[in-house]
């Protein structure tokens, strides 16, 4: 982890096109400003960890799914086998 001490107004520059400005510091509480492209995300962590989550849950089969899908295949016809499928 890089870790750097910046001033009010002072910027920080990442990769070609991300710039990170401290825009103010009150107490324990900084304002930063974050200018980067539009096809680059830019989130805060928790919401960052949030949509990962919901990511991982909206894929993630439930057991009623799964029975849904096992029922609805299971009057479906086999295919027969033929020589070529050994």
């Amino acid at each position: 982890m890089l870790v750097l001490s910046r001033k009010v107004g002072e910027s920080i520059v990442i990769g070609d096109d991300v710039i990170v400005t401290i825009l103010e510091i009150r107490g324990d509480l900084i304002r930063v400003g974050i200018d980067a492209p539009r096809h680059i995300k830019v989130h805060r962590r928790e919401v960052f960890e949030a949509i990962e989550a919901a990511n991982r849950e909206a894929v993630a089969p439930t057991l009623e799914a799964m029975s849904e899908f096992a029922s609805a295949i299971k009057g479906l016809p086999v295919a027969p086998k033929t020589k070529d499928s050994d």
